[in-house]
């Protein structure tokens, strides 16, 4: 079984809290990810994403995405060739994209950072992720093939 370990930065949230933010990359592109582990799946911003892509195909999910913030909104569904935090390659992932705008809105009247995407429940189940507070690392384990 291998481990990568990466880094995670902890950011304050007025005072209050905090969300976690970790760096991985998006078909060999920097990405900055939300980690969320109340989100039942990872998701991106359907207009963010398409900087990744090399041709952006989206189809519509016949699925409401529920969460963050709403009841239910419309998501498309694409394909990422390779997202990668640390060594761990995860290929040929079927993505979910949303109007990630209020979240963007948020971060921006805060004065944090921009992401790229959060990383939720489908990837860190996946590969067993475990968030280790006192070191600020996120362990992903990937399973030898």
């Amino acid at each position: 079984m291998k481990i990568t370990e990466v880094p995670i930065q902890l950011l304050p949230i007025e005072n209050d809290g905090f969300h976690i933010l970790v760096q991985g990359k998006i078909n060999r592109k920097k990405a900055l990810f939300l980690v969320d582990t109340g989100a039942s799946r990872s998701v991106f911003d359907q207009h963010g994403i398409k900087k990744f892509l090399n041709k952006a195909t989206f189809e519509e999910n016949e699925r409401l995405s529920t969460g963050l913030g709403t009841n239910t909104m419309p998501s498309l569904v694409t394909e990422i060739a390779s997202i990668s935090f640390g060594h761990l390659v995860i290929k040929d992932y079927t993505a979910i994209a949303i109007d990630l705008k209020h979240v963007f809105e948020s971060y921006d009247k805060l004065g944090l950072p921009a992401i790229d995407g959060i990383l939720g429940g489908d990837i860190l189940l996946t590969y067993r992720c475990v968030i280790n507070y006192g070191k600020r690392t996120l362990k992903l384990y990937e399973k030898n093939k």
